[in-house]
């Protein structure tokens, strides 16, 4: 048996409230104000795809008992490098094997789908892990800022511990072109709702989805679970109709809560289906873009006993109202912001020495002393307890996993930062070692000394004048991470 093995998610905390996004361009666009129901997730200044990815990989690994991968796919129309392979960073960022087989997967909203079908019918001892994370642009004052958000989601495949085992599948590609982004643009170009949805949706996924399901012995109406990723929100109901499928069925896309996240929303809502499937549910999943995939899976009663550290529903209650609508454009770069003079300095990033670092700058490697027991970040030739010294003692010691308190702590607005003020201090890591770090996911008035702390791989600095942008692990408090009680 091949299927989906676990699952994880990541939704950026931030929300912002699409009313204030009507209100600051409906003296432009009165229309945006039909729009304007709910909230969208966005990246902070320091998110992207890639530290999106990392997160929601975390969260899917936490669910998986061997953590043995084979293979990292990350699939995305929005990486921050077009020459680097970004999924390396990830499985970096994760520690993970570099014997594994990493792979970017672009160009098409379908890219996820497609992964993961090449997965489920490939040769796969362990678990490999599909990665889709999106952060896509828009213009200001658009439809897509209205309906999109920000998102990453995974799931692992593999064939011992299966939570939804895969049945079959089938793809038609077709060139048909609901919208495009050139190799010069910054933003998708897209073409009108009706015509996407009638000649796009309404006669391309039933000719994939009839032929699945006939080949299967299956009616629409044996569906469970029916998700299209789609930012029309009538449209999965009516294509449920259309192919006798309960629309009781249909998998809600969260545009009033979430927005639609591109290549990452088949993903997310087929972690949402498994999360709420029953054993022996039927899982339709479709991904549409220059053609359709549609994959089938049927829910083990093993998924009850899989559930992730976050997962979706803990993803969608880490939330932080945003009412800034001016912020988001500055985090986007859809606004040229006076920086001022601190923040002209070169960010030049040394690849030599990133290269001799990348443990410690990716990894989050410290060290642990072989002969005493002592912890340290950075790693160093000798042992910092002074009573024991000893030299080249020191085994890799990871401290991305691990939880810290705040010694110390500064709120200072004199440095640059995206947005200020930049938050700082002395970290102390449960089990030992001590590190001067920048803290994310501050909210003024909630942090202090002793509060508990998480790490996150989040962006450290931009080089505009080279393209190049360096990561690194901050601390945020736990309670960005951490679900609510409350949570559903």
């Amino acid at each position: 048996m091949i299927g989906i093995t676990a699952y994880g998610a990541y939704i950026p905390r931030a929300r912002l409230n699409k009313q204030a996004m009507a209100d600051a361009n409906a003296w432009f666009d009165p229309s945006l104000n039909s729009l304007a129901k709910g909230e969208r997730s966005i990246c902070n200044w320091d998110e992207d795809s890639i530290t999106m990815a990392v997160e929601a990989a975390q969260d899917c690994l936490s669910a998986l008992s061997d953590k043995k991968i084979d293979s990292l796919y990350l699939a995305s129309t929005t990486l921050p490098f077009v020459d680097r392979q970004n999924s390396v960073v990830v499985s970096e960022a994760l520690n993970l094997d570099n014997r594994i087989r990493t792979m970017d997967i672009s160009a098409s909203q379908r890219a996820a789908t497609s992964a993961l079908i090449s997965l489920l019918q490939g040769n796969v001892s362990n678990n490999a892990l599909l990665v889709a994370s999106e952060h896509r642009r828009t213009k200001a004052g658009s439809r897509s800022e209205m309906l999109w958000g920000d998102a990453a989601a995974t799931v692992s495949v593999g064939c011992s511990d299966v939570i939804a085992q895969y049945l079959d599948s089938e793809t038609l590609t077709v060139d048909f072109i609901d919208h495009y982004r050139g190799e010069d643009s910054s933003f998708d170009y897209s073409w009108e709702e009706r015509w996407i949805r009638d000649e796009g949706f309404f006669k391309i996924v039933p000719a994939a989805v009839n032929m699945l399901l006939q080949r299967a012995s299956l009616k629409g109406s044996d569906v469970r679970h029916f998700i299209l990723p789609t930012d029309q929100p009538r449209t999965p109901a009516a294509l449920a109709k259309k192919l006798g499928i309960d629309t009781d069925a249909v998998v809600d896309n969260q545009i009033a809560a979430v927005g639609v996240a591109g290549v990452a929303q088949p993903i997310l809502m087929l972690a949402k289906a498994i999360e709420a499937a029953s054993a022996g549910d039927l899982i339709l999943l479709i991904g549409f873009g220059q053609g359709c995939d549609a994959i089938l899976f049927r829910v083990t009663d093993t998924a009850a006993k899989c559930a992730p550290a976050v997962g979706v529903k803990g993803a969608l209650a880490c939330r932080r109202e945003e009412h800034n609508y001016n912020r988001f454009l500055s985090f986007n770069n859809l606004l040229e912001r006076d920086i001022g003079k601190r923040a002209e300095s070169d960010k030049q990033t040394y690849l030599s020495g990133y290269n001799r670092r990348k443990d410690l700058l990716t990894g989050f490697i410290g060290g642990k002393c072989r002969q005493c027991g002592t912890v340290q970040i950075p790693r160093d030739k000798y042992c910092v307890n002074p009573e024991c010294h000893a030299l080249e003692s020191q085994d890799d010691y990871r401290f991305a996993d691990k939880t810290a308190t705040v010694a110390t702590w500064t709120a200072d607005r004199l440095t640059f930062d995206w947005n200020p003020p930049a938050y700082f201090g002395m970290v102390e890591f449960d089990g030992g070692g001590k590190l001067m770090m920048d803290f994310t996911e501050v909210e003024e008035g909630k942090i202090d000394t002793g509060t508990k702390l998480t790490m996150h791989f989040r962006i450290k600095q931009f080089d505009t004048q080279r393209g190049f942008r360096k990561y690194f692990w901050k601390a945020a408090p736990e309670s960005y991470s951490a679900p609510p009680q409350s949570a559903p």
